[in-house]
């Protein structure tokens, strides 16, 4: 190198333009420490630098690594600028060191760092968010997230009715979430009612965190230093509110954090509302339900009654098959009277439970005149004709009276497969009843038959899903007439309940994986026991098992 006027300390020596005018900052050291050259860029990035001097008394923070002469680079903070220094090693034991200002370099780093962490928490709170549609439990997995990664404790407030809210609130490593349902005002805390009527959330800054209440404040966090309150979108409607809280002496809350707080919040909102509307939906739908679905059956007035039904989809809980029994007045001696209705909408699913719900109440308005199967017929198909659909209906109605021991049955078919008898010897029969849909043509046309149940024996309505039902060892036959039949009279002497339940498992066994129609099937037994005319004759209870 050429020698140059010294510029501070040292000799003097010439130095190559080159080196001086290069763009990167360098700086040569001998090997006992003394610095012996540096360029025009090295003092600009570090103007303490100076030649002839010790390295240690000049750069201390590069000292270190020139003694160690390691061939790996350093980096390090410098008045404020990240500095990474490169060393290149010469033959005379000189090092040269490279010197890079990465400072903005690191910070584009640190944000991009900072905002896929940001991204990565989002993503998986949107996935942990989503996994229920339970609105506690989504209000406890904000309450949960929250703390994890955003703050030292977290309450989610939601609306649970006039004045009163479901408050959840969880601490960093202070165990499990905990949960209330009180009643609270809003207005105690700045910002907290405008949140939870869906405005902007208010600045960090702006609220007082002495003077918050101690509800809002979960115990174990000790004093607050600092509050985030924010909004939860829903759909339409606010979800509700979420509160971000810090310990004293944690520091405040950065605006980028605020901002992950928000965008986490809309999440959590969204996943709140979707709750609540599943819940009410569920609770329209269980309401709506319950009308729908077949009715629990038991012994009436003497008389033993079964009902099973299986939707054609499994997830369905009502479809277009249906039965009922309804206690009717008693004859003119007194006897109890039931009337039994076995029906099939045409159709399947929802929409045909729907009419079947119509069909049930029109029926039971009609009670006053089910000994009359005829008119009651005609009633009910002048209700479906003025109706604006193109479904009908096909049924069986079931007069029902107890005479001493035995049953008397008033059988009539519209559409429908007859009823079959099942004697106490095993013997089947077949009811001779037949008639017209109901709900096509200006009139019903039906016959009806009366026959006798003795005690043991059963009258079986079905529907057509069960003999129509395809399945067997090639899954293509249909089950049958004559199957049901003989399975039937298999179970000839068992209760009603047993001989539902048979013949049910027997189809089902048959189906297998195959897709079938709705299946109902309604049984009507006269009961293996004696009158208890102490009883008074009325009431369950009044004949033996």
């Amino acid at each position: 190198m050429t020698e140059i006027q010294q510029t501070t300390g040292g000799p003097a020596r010439v130095a190559d333009p080159r080196w001086t005018g290069a763009p990167c900052a360098a700086l040569t050291v001998r090997a006992d420490g003394t610095v012996l050259e540096i360029n025009d860029a090295a003092l600009v990035l570090v103007p303490t630098l100076r030649t002839g001097e010790p390295l240690d008394r000049v750069a201390p923070w590069l000292h270190s690594a020139h003694v160690a002469a390691g061939p790996a680079g350093f980096a390090d903070v410098v008045d404020g600028r990240a500095i990474e220094a490169t060393p290149t090693s010469h033959d005379d034991g000189s090092v040269t060191w490279w010197l890079v200002d990465v400072t903005d370099v690191r910070s584009v780093r640190d944000e991009l760092r900072i905002e896929q962490a940001r991204a990565t928490f989002l993503s998986e709170a949107s996935a942990a968010l989503l996994g229920s549609l339970n609105l506690q439990r989504c209000m406890e997995v904000t309450a949960g997230l929250a703390v994890d990664v955003l703050a030292d404790a977290a309450v989610v407030l939601s609306p649970a009715g006039r004045r009163q809210y479901r408050v959840v609130s969880a601490v960093a490593g202070g165990g499990p979430v905990q949960s209330a349902t009180t009643r609270l005002d809003p207005d105690e805390v700045p910002g907290l009612a405008e949140a939870l009527q869906g405005f902007p959330p208010v600045p960090s800054r702006w609220i007082d965190p002495a003077a918050a209440p101690a509800w809002l404040v979960p115990s174990g966090i000790g004093a607050a230093g600092s509050i985030v309150i924010t909004p939860l979108p829903g759909h339409g409607i606010p979800a509700g509110a979420l509160v971000l809280l810090r310990r004293a002496g944690s520091g405040p809350f950065s605006e980028g954090e605020e901002t992950t707080a928000r965008e986490f919040a809309a999440r959590s909102g969204l996943a709140m509302s979707a709750a609540r509307m599943f819940a009410q939906q569920a609770s329209v739908t269980e309401t709506l339900m319950r009308d729908l679905l077949p009715p629990r059956l038991e012994q009436i007035a003497g008389v033993e009654f079964a009902g099973g039904y299986r939707p054609a989809e499994d997830g369905d809980r009502v479809g277009g098959d249906f039965y009922d029994v309804h206690p009717c007045a008693p004859t003119a001696d007194g006897a109890a009277r039931t009337l039994a209705v076995l029906g099939d909408v045409c159709g399947k699913g929802l929409e045909a439970a729907v009419l079947t719900g119509k069909i049930r109440s029109t029926l039971h308005a009609l009670l006053p005149m089910a000994d009359d199967h005829g008119r009651l017929l005609d009633l009910l198909n002048d209700a479906l004709l003025s109706e604006d659909h193109t479904r009908f209906v096909t049924m069986v109605l079931a007069s029902v009276t107890r005479d001493g021991a035995d049953v008397r049955l008033r059988l009539t078919a519209a559409g429908h497969p007859p009823p079959l008898i099942v004697r106490a010897d095993g013997r089947v029969e077949e009811a001779d009843t037949r008639g017209t849909l109901v709900g096509v043509l200006p009139a019903v046309a039906a016959t009806t038959h009366e026959t006798r149940l003795a005690p043991g024996e059963t009258c079986l309505l079905y529907t057509d899903g069960i003999t129509e039902a395809r399945g067997g060892p090639m899954g293509h036959d249909q089950f049958g007439e004559q199957r049901l039949q003989r399975v039937a009279g298999e179970c000839a002497g068992l209760p009603a309940e047993a001989l539902v339940e048979r013949i049910q498992m027997v189809a089902a066994e048959w189906v297998g994986r195959n897709a079938h129609d709705d299946m109902a099937l309604l049984a009507v037994t006269a009961p293996r026991g004696r009158h208890l005319s102490a009883v008074g004759g009325h009431g369950r209870g009044r004949y033996t098992a």
